[in-house]
């Protein structure tokens, strides 16, 4: 099997259907994290298309849509989860399950919100994610949200990563507005994060 079979089907919906099914998912904190809901209070533009790739149980789109935006979709790769979203969310309008693998989507977004996704990727995918995110994102779009930085001593996902790692990444296709260490994460990852506010160089 070559590399790249391998890149495409290790982390695929029956890996994180499984996660969910047995009550495997640490990255889990139970609400919408401090660095996204502060910077979506921030937003005074409601009409933002907003995309959430990898989203869990979406406490995120929860958050979203409770401060005002309606057009947010969610994205995860695991049916077992996205089947309980779209229960969850029935008769939210605002909110958009989708149940795809986050490479093969189309759409156009202005805004992506990344929190827990680009850590569950092999990282041999990282810049084929900053590519596809490129690709995602309308003339002026962004995408914004926590980085891990930090080196996990097992063998992920999660997996971790560096600035300037990072850095190298997404150069090439944002402009970096802000990557730094995150001020303001929740106390289990204080001093272990970055946040990321990227602008499309569409």
């Amino acid at each position: 099997m070559s590399k790249e079979k391998k890149i495409s089907t290790k982390f695929d919906g029956d890996f994180w259907n499984s996660r969910y099914m047995s009550g495997q998912t640490g990255w889990d904190i139970g609400e919408a994290s401090t660095p996204i809901k502060e910077y979506i209070d921030q937003l005074s533009d409601k009409s933002l298309s907003i995309l959430i790739p990898g989203c869990g149980n979406a406490y995120e789109a929860e958050y979203i849509s409770s401060a005002g935006f309606d057009n947010i979709t969610v994205i995860d790769i695991s049916d077992v989860l996205t089947k309980d979203l779209e229960k969850k969310f029935e008769g939210n309008s605002s909110i958009s399950v989708v149940n795809q693998d986050y490479f093969e989507h189309d759409g156009k977004y202005d805004l992506i919100i990344e929190q827990t996704f680009f850590c569950a990727i092999d990282p041999s995918m990282r810049v084929k994610y900053a590519e596809k995110t490129l690709d995602l994102l309308t003339e002026k779009g962004k995408l914004v949200g926590v980085l891990f930085d930090k080196d996990f001593d097992k063998e992920g996902p999660p997996f971790g990563g560096s600035e300037e790692e990072y850095r190298e990444i997404f150069t090439k296709h944002f402009h970096i507005n802000v990557l730094e260490k995150c001020r303001n994460s929740i106390t289990p990852r204080s001093g272990g994060e970055v946040f990321i506010n990227l602008k499309s160089k569409k």
